[in-house]
């Protein structure tokens, strides 16, 4: 049974992308393109070299934005704007995680190696807005990303997570590895299972997870 692995869980962490909603929706492969956009007109290469750097940086740095950062001393305010400009459209609400996700005992946070303001709009078209105590994105962490530990370490502070007492729900099992060594039951949120000993859970249904927890 899972439900008693979460007894002593009272603080919840959720990424954002391919979390909160599934990756059928299709919504990041919108950012991608952003990002490729803003790749090319930032540092001047052509489109194809762009979308190679751009996934090169997001597994070297976590993101492509920490990536851009460390090699070109990119602005990253003007860069989350941009590559956050997507069509919500994409995203149905969904009433049946909303329920168990509100069900959840304790706090709620949303975690999101994108920007705060676009994990609003996020939740707002999936129907979860107001649930959640407090959203983070990757400014409230000095623009570090996850799967920096220091990363999850500013947030958690900043919302004063007891790790011990917590869980974090991801798509990247890159990012449950910091939590996992910091106490947190670790969930991986995604359509194919990641063999890690970091990972405690994997679901392909988010919604169908929380309902074992009620």
């Amino acid at each position: 049974m899972v439900k008693p692995a979460f007894s002593h869980v009272t603080q919840w962490v959720f990424d954002l992308d391919n979390t909160l909603y599934p990756p059928h929706m299709r919504l990041f492969d919108q950012i991608e393109v952003l990002m490729t956009d803003y790749v090319v007109q930032a540092i001047g290469v052509e489109r194809a070299e762009a979308d190679r750097l751009r996934s090169y940086y997001w597994r070297q740095y976590g993101t492509t934005l920490a990536g851009l950062m460390a090699e070109h001393d990119l602005d990253p305010d003007p860069y989350l704007h941009a590559v956050h400009q997507v069509d919500m459209s994409h995203l149905d609400p969904d009433a049946e995680l909303a329920d168990h996700i509100r069900s959840l005992p304790g706090r709620r946070i949303v975690y999101t190696n994108g920007s705060a303001p676009y994990a609003e709009r996020v939740l707002e078209a999936r129907g979860l807005a107001g649930l959640f105590d407090a959203i983070y994105g990757v400014e409230h962490a000095g623009y570090r990303p996850k799967p920096e530990k220091a990363a999850f370490e500013a947030i958690f502070t900043q919302d004063g997570i007891d790790t011990e007492q917590a869980a974090m729900f991801e798509d990247d099992p890159r990012n449950l590895a910091a939590p996992h060594a910091m106490g947190m039951r670790t969930v991986h949120v995604a359509p194919e299972p990641h063999e890690a000993d970091h990972i405690h859970h994997h679901t392909d249904d988010l919604t169908a997870f929380l309902a074992r927890l009620r």
